[in-house]
């Protein structure tokens, strides 16, 4: 497998707190990896460099063997890195499927009348199909027309990776796509990750361990802003300084989780 991102050093600096400290990260075309850590770690902070939202401190950044340590957001978007957000971000005054709309124009090749597009309803009739095309793929198709602020918080997480999918990503960086989903919410996105996770390489954030032992291939630790530890999913549970930093130094760990 190729290597599709790869950081070195990495480290962010906020004052005196370092909540990124030296961090040596890669993940493979086509892999799903996970990262985990008790809070405060650095985990978000490591996706807000990755994605351009923070610039480093110091470190480096390489994605597809171009270096974009210094690249906007929006031009790692165009190079093919999508994301979503602790935080549920999506247009709640707006329809289901417009969500959607400006993700979908900026990724066709279809060229669009700007001050038109900009100042008059969506009418393009390929631009709506391809918003209905994303919604189907998460479950969403028959809410399409439904104003975003009546969904529940599990169709707003699922309308959001559907926002990211639709902006075709090679990488996709999940940052704790269950928090604050019901059990049976978190088994639909469970399922839509193993449905896609063939067609894009992913990065997932999460603190529901037990969750994604089964989906990711790789998993690194991360505490006070350093990696302490990466390897398969039961190897990294069963290491002693994993257990300490979750469990205490006298806790044995859960084998539910592994």
């Amino acid at each position: 497998m190729s290597r599709l991102l790869e950081t070195k050093e990495l480290t962010k600096r906020f004052g005196g707190l370092v909540a990124v400290n030296e961090v040596d990260f890669y993940v493979n075309e086509g892999e799903t990896v996970g990262i985990i850590g008790p809070n405060g770690s650095g985990k978000t902070t490591f996706f807000n460099l990755v994605s351009g939202f923070f610039p480093p401190t110091r470190g480096s950044i390489v994605f597809l063997d171009h270096d974009i340590t210094r690249l906007q957001p929006e031009q790692r978007v165009s190079l093919g890195i999508g994301r979503t957000f602790q935080l549920v971000s999506v247009f709640d005054s707006l329809k289901v499927w417009e969500n959607l709309v400006l993700c979908v124009a900026r990724m066709t090749e279809e060229k669009l009348n700007p001050f038109a597009f900009m100042t008059k309803p969506t009418s393009n009739r390929m631009i709506r199909d391809k918003c209905l095309e994303a919604l189907k793929l998460v479950g969403l198709e028959a809410a399409a027309e439904i104003t975003t602020a009546v969904l529940s918080y599990g169709s707003k997480r699922m309308l959001e990776i559907a926002i990211s999918l639709s902006l075709r990503p090679k990488l996709l960086l999940l940052d704790e796509p269950f928090a604050g989903l019901s059990d049976d919410e978190i088994n639909e996105v469970l399922s839509l990750l193993h449905r896609v996770r063939k067609n894009f390489t992913l990065i997932i954030v999460e603190h529901k361990i037990s969750r994604i032992v089964n989906i990711v291939e790789r998993m690194y630790v991360m505490n006070e802003g350093h990696i302490i530890c990466t390897g398969s999913p039961v190897d990294v549970l069963k290491n002693s300084e994993v257990q300490e930093c979750y469990w205490g130094k006298e806790a044995p760990v859960n084998e539910e989780i592994i």
